[in-house]
């Protein structure tokens, strides 16, 4: 894996280990970015570049959940604070970043989403603030009893900078607020800028004092604003917009659209571009004119922002790691370029699954090399008619690793033919097989396919799976070539059976050895559950859900049982027995049809249930240790069923789950409590049957405080 060199690895073709490594350079790199942006006002590449970086980290988490670091950017929002001669402030509420988005598609897609958290009709005309994203430094500015007393930049979201004295120097911003409905504290958040004019004289001042350029407004707003001496702040000649609010005594407004009229009203500036906008349909018409009114603003934008307007519901939408839920930044499109697709290459995953990689001709995209893109799958190359010898157009949209948008169909070559995509494994030649529930196509060789071989056995080892220190890459690679590790619980053979021949090894010795035998030794001798499940590679089953089948079955023997019983409705054996089996199984909230399918197929792998059964006897499988969480509903099983009033299905689960129970979707003896909606069903009248507590909503609330 070459990062530096920008030769990126599609993350569908990741194995554990290049995720790891990648996330570990993800967060040095954006670390290093954002002291450079945030704390020097110097950045070292173009936005561009940074955003596909972070969305670059997000995909891999979005794959590799059980790989998100302690130090990810994801966490985070701007840079931590280094040293200096401001004082620091903490904020009272986060100030928090926003999530981006690059298509009218996701536009949509967020209206959708939002809709359906809130439990509302698809149709439903959803109200939206649509205001331009300004390119400039965050700020929040306290004022009490009309006054303003103090300013912070966001810093890292939680601590800022003092920049009280800076702030006051900046004309646009008011010493007092005026009109007699102004709380007692209010904190207006917003943006400070440097228009253009005042970025082109102050460029020509710092030229005519042989002094560097400002690469741009931005650089020259956060710099200026950052002056130990106000002074020099004030002959910048900065400007600002609010655009949120933070700490607040009361608040007279129920929107943010009132919200900004209401500041307005009491002399703080607010941006004039900001519309109310009724539908989704009004947010694609918004961005298409900030679009062409872009070249002409006084100020940098770089695309535009979506909030819902309804606080009520910005309450209910709540808050996802750094970002809200209710609102979204909508970028402006990023660069795309033309190349020839030279050829289209398989590789084969852990799981068995077939990608399409296309290697064009090197192309700068962006400030960036690129050589390689991923093809997802079989369906994109038919939909979009890629075929080798294209002109294809190569896009990095807010992701490092490039994607082909389409091709250039007057410059395809006249004896161009259609991809065949192959119907047996490049690897080791099996039959390439397809679920007509899903995409993918995989290879339908297990283990006996070195690809899917190998990259079972990094995935075993891994750092949320088994933690196996020493057994990295090349050196599962080298023992596997060797015969030494063909399967995981040769690894606990090791010792026994090539120990003498690896401490002789180059480039190894006693103590590498010692070190890795003991990193063996030390999984052989306990291991969690929820990382034994989730190392055995079972398909679908990431670290999330791992977890969530360990804290239903506690222990290993308890869940390979349940597994084997309910594994009969495969082999079309069922009974009373493996029927309740199936269902206990299903019900877990999270888990389908699909994934209990994948589950259970697994298991009745002869080959896979006696590698299972032979790992539980080399390794000490600890039992799941329960949360620590103390509610009333800690550790209880809790069914919905009717229309909740008072909050959405989804709402309901997470507060049910952030209270330490578990969710499932079926009654059954060992549910505790039934919550009943309106119009409940069928659950009702069975946790009548069964003699299971029912409860109101509102004393479901009551339960989890």
């Amino acid at each position: 894996m070459l990062l530096k060199s920008n030769n990126f690895i599609p993350v569908d073709m990741m194995t554990d280990l290049d995720a790891a490594t990648e996330l570990a350079y993800l967060a040095k790199r954006i670390a290093e970015l954002n002291r450079a942006y945030y704390l020097a006002d110097d950045p070292l590449v173009d936005d561009a570049e940074y955003d596909a970086l972070r969305h670059r980290n997000e995909d891999i988490e979005a794959k590799f959940p059980h790989l998100i670091r302690k130090d990810s950017p994801s966490k985070k929002v701007g840079a931590e604070l280094a040293k200096s001669d401001f004082s620091k402030i903490t904020h009272s509420i986060p100030m928090l970043s926003l999530a981006d988005i690059f298509d009218f598609a996701e536009v949509y897609d967020f209206d959708n989403r939002l809709k359906r958290f809130l439990g509302l009709a698809d149709d439903l005309d959803f109200e939206y603030v649509a205001e331009p994203k300004l390119d400039g430094l965050s700020f929040s500015a306290l004022y009490v009893d009309k006054k303003f007393v103090r300013g912070a930049t966001r810093g890292d979201g939680q601590v800022g900078e003092d920049v009280t004295e800076n702030l006051k120097q900046i004309e646009d911003l008011p010493m007092e607020l005026v009109g007699d409905d102004v709380p007692e504290r209010v904190e207006i958040r917003g943006e400070v800028i440097m228009m253009k004019k005042d970025f082109f004289a102050l460029n020509e001042q710092q030229l005519a004092s042989k002094q560097k350029p400002f690469a741009n407004p931005r650089n020259a707003a956060a710099g200026s604003l950052r002056q130990l001496d106000p002074r020099i702040t004030k002959q910048r000649k900065l400007s600002l917009f609010g655009y949120t609010y933070g700490e607040m005594s009361y608040m007279p407004w129920s929107s943010q659209y009132e919200f900004l009229n209401k500041i307005k009203s009491w002399g703080f500036p607010v941006n004039p571009e900001i519309k109310l906008c009724k539908n989704v349909d009004e947010l694609v018409s918004y961005f298409n004119d900030m679009g062409e009114k872009r070249p002409f603003l006084d100020y940098d934008i770089d695309g535009v922002v979506y909030k819902t307007n309804k606080v009520d519901l910005q309450k209910r939408l709540g808050f996802v790691a750094r970002a809200p839920r209710w609102a979204i930044a909508h970028k402006f499109p990023p660069e795309q370029a033309k190349t020839l697709l030279e050829a289209i290459r398989i590789q084969v995953g852990r799981t068995g699954v077939l990608t399409p990689v296309a290697d064009v001709t090197p192309i700068n995209v962006g400030g960036v090399l690129v050589s390689h893109a991923t093809l997802h799958n079989d369906d994109e190359i038919k939909r979009k008619d890629i075929r080798v010898g294209d002109t294809v157009i190569i896009q990095r949209a807010g992701d490092v690793i490039p994607q082909i948008t389409g091709i250039v169909p007057e410059k395809r070559p006249s004896d161009s033919v259609p991809f065949e995509f192959p119907t047996h494994c490049p690897i080791c030649g099996s039959l390439v097989v397809q679920d007509p529930e899903q995409v993918a196509k995989r290879c339908s060789g297990g283990l006996i396919c070195p690809a899917q071989a190998v990259e079972s056995l990094k995935h075993f080892v891994s750092r949320d799976a088994m933690n196996i220190e020493g057994l990295g890459d090349r050196n599962m690679a080298f023992f596997y070539e060797k015969g030494w590790i063909k399967r995981p619980s040769d690894i606990f053979s090791l010792e026994i059976n090539y120990g003498s021949i690896i401490r002789r090894l180059e480039g190894w010795g006693n103590k590498s050895a010692e070190n890795l035998f003991n990193a063996i030794f030390k999984v052989a001798n306990e291991t969690p559950l929820e990382k034994f499940l989730f190392a055995i590679g079972i398909p679908q089953i990431g670290s999330a859900t791992a977890r969530l089948l360990a804290d239903h079955y506690v222990t290993f023997e308890n869940f390979l049982s349940k597994m084997c019983i309910a594994g009969n409705l495969v082999n079309e054996k069922a009974d009373e027995e493996s029927t309740q089996a199936y269902q206990e199984l299903i019900s877990i909230d999270s888990i389908g049809p699909i994934v209990t399918t994948e589950i259970l197929e697994f298991f009745q792998n002869e080959q896979n249930l006696s590698e299972v059964k032979l790992l539980a006897q080399k390794i000490n499988i600890l039992p799941f240790v329960k949360s620590e969480i103390t509610t009333k509903l800690a550790g209880k099983t809790v069914v919905f069923t009717g229309t909740l009033e008072h909050m959405t299905r989804n709402e309901a689960k997470a507060k049910a789950l952030a209270s330490g129970a578990k969710v499932s979707g079926s009654v059954s003896s060992k549910t505790d409590y039934v919550v009943l909606g309106a119009d409940a069903g069928s659950k009702a009248q069975k946790a009548k049957e069964l003699g299971i507590n029912t409860i109101t909503e509102l004393e479901f609330l009551e339960l989890c405080e």
